[in-house]
């Protein structure tokens, strides 16, 4: 075709039939969501958390593991090298089939390597990673995930000057191998030797500019203790729970417990020096705090003075959670509010109360649910489910409400109808906080007791 020519009617469909193909493949390409690649291996190496050498895991030769960063619906490939002479599994929030954890898939062999493929949808917030078995964790391998909101999705607060993550946790200067063997001979976990900020009980710092709001994502991957986070001088609103925004209520500290995930807004609205970060745990004899430094980019004062003080009373930790409120006005990962779901009157089919202790059972130290302890079946659950295998576990193993017998060891399975309102009660009777996940769903919390449950009590708000 030469230009200035007229097109011909032969000329101008093939043209447009061009025009069709590539716009097409722009739709297509347009219309999947990004990936985001990962290449993960797993190692033990020597770790200095303490000022003295350990045996830790590593991340790409990383203590803690790398950030994973994310936009909503992004799709996440991630390909672990399992360097460990044990299996291993990393935990994902809200994704149970490749959780890790045993009765979900099988963990990776020593020497191999397996490609978690997960999609972030309809998800934003913060949470972390972890190694789920062996007591791996005791020994490091987790690390933050952040799902930011897509561009065009409001979100209920202005952007902020910059996002840290916060990785808190109780710490043992021994290895995840002996913790295990004081469990195997009888014995509670001991009482924890520190409290780390990302990896180190003092030293770091998180650098902000006088005037400016940011964001801290703060999570508790330690293994039992819950821990007061605060900083000296500053309030925090916090903005936002686990992929949920809350109403933004104002918290001179905040108590965060094993597992959890909190994010919330700091103003540099003091004068220009260093303030301390004080976290330390909670309802022990025995208090451990970590510090770290919020320093002022124009300050010339380092830190000094008093900690922040931390609260004391157990009451207190209960009524800041129940002051925790979904934000129902506010945009989700998606451009309508949190609360705009409608569902009429819930009709609950089926209370279950679930009810945690301690044993010892042939001489191990073991804890248990409804008296039942759990023990792996030869078979991951969700794949003899999956392929009909038969003799692995056997539904309804575990009872609905506390039995109150001798713990016993079984591969407890519990049965569900599919889209069937479930009321869960959780009753802890131990000296120690417990903490639940449920593998693959969000839950809402509607009330709180100080004695065991009863069906009379009108626990919803």
């Amino acid at each position: 075709m030469i230009r200035g020519e007229p097109l011909s009617l032969s000329s101008l469909l093939s043209f447009c039939s061009i025009l069709l193909l590539l716009l097409n493949s722009i739709i297509n390409v347009a219309g999947e969501d990004p990936y985001r690649f990962f290449d993960w291996t797993i190692t033990y190496g020597d770790i200095y958390p303490l000022g003295v050498k350990q045996k830790g895991i590593l991340i790409n030769g990383q203590f803690p593991g790398p950030e994973i960063y994310s936009v909503t619906n992004d799709n996440l490939i991630i390909n672990v090298h399992n360097n460990l002479p044990e299996p291993s599994g990393v935990q994902e929030r809200r994704n149970s089939y490749q959780d890790g954890v045993y009765g979900t898939t099988c963990p990776i062999p020593p020497g191999k390597n397996y490609t978690y493929t997960l999609q972030v949808k309809d998800q934003i917030g913060s949470f972390f990673y972890f190694p789920s078995l062996a007591f791996h964790k005791a020994a490091g391998g987790f690390g933050s995930l952040k799902i930011l909101s897509r561009p065009l999705i409001p979100v209920p607060f202005p952007p902020p000057a910059d996002d840290f993550s916060l990785l808190i946790g109780d710490w043992y200067s021994i290895d995840n191998n002996r913790l295990k063997a004081v469990l195997d001979y009888g014995h509670k976990l001991p009482f924890p030797h520190a409290v780390l900020i990302n990896g180190r009980p003092n030293g770091a710092t998180f650098t902000v500019e006088q005037g400016k709001t940011y964001r801290l994502r703060i999570s508790n991957v330690g293994l039992q203790n819950t821990l007061n986070f605060r900083i000296e001088g500053h309030s925090m609103k916090l903005v936002e729970v686990e992929g949920t925004h809350t109403l933004q209520s104002t918290y001179s500290s905040i108590d965060v417990h094993v597992g959890q995930s909190y994010s919330v807004l700091v103003t540099a609205d003091q004068a220009a020096k260093d303030y301390y970060i004080a976290v330390s745990t909670r309802f022990t004899s025995k208090v451990l705090t970590a510090t770290a430094a919020l320093h002022y980019s124009n300050s010339n004062q380092p830190l000094s003075g008093p900690l922040p003080p931390a609260p004391t009373q157990l009451d207190w930790s209960i009524q800041q959670a129940r002051s925790i409120r979904t934000n129902l006005t506010a945009s989700g990962p998606r451009p309508n509010p949190q609360g705009s779901y409608h569902y009429g009157l819930i009709n609950i089919s089926r209370t279950i109360i679930l009810e945690s202790s301690a044993a010892q059972v042939n001489g191990k130290q073991r804890y248990a649910v409804n008296s039942v302890s759990f023990v792996p079946g030869d078979t991951p659950l969700k794949l003899a489910d999956y392929f009909n295998i038969g003799g692995v576990f056997q539904v309804g193993s575990i009872p609905d409400t506390p039995s109150h017998k001798p713990m016993y060891l079984a591969t407890s399975v519990m049965a569900a109808d599919f889209r069937a309102f479930v009321e869960i009660v959780f009753q802890n009777h131990e000296n120690i906080v417990q903490s639940w996940h449920i593998d693959g769903y969000s839950f809402w919390v509607v009330g709180y007791v100080f004695e065991s449950f009863s069906s009379n009590y009108q626990i919803l708000s």
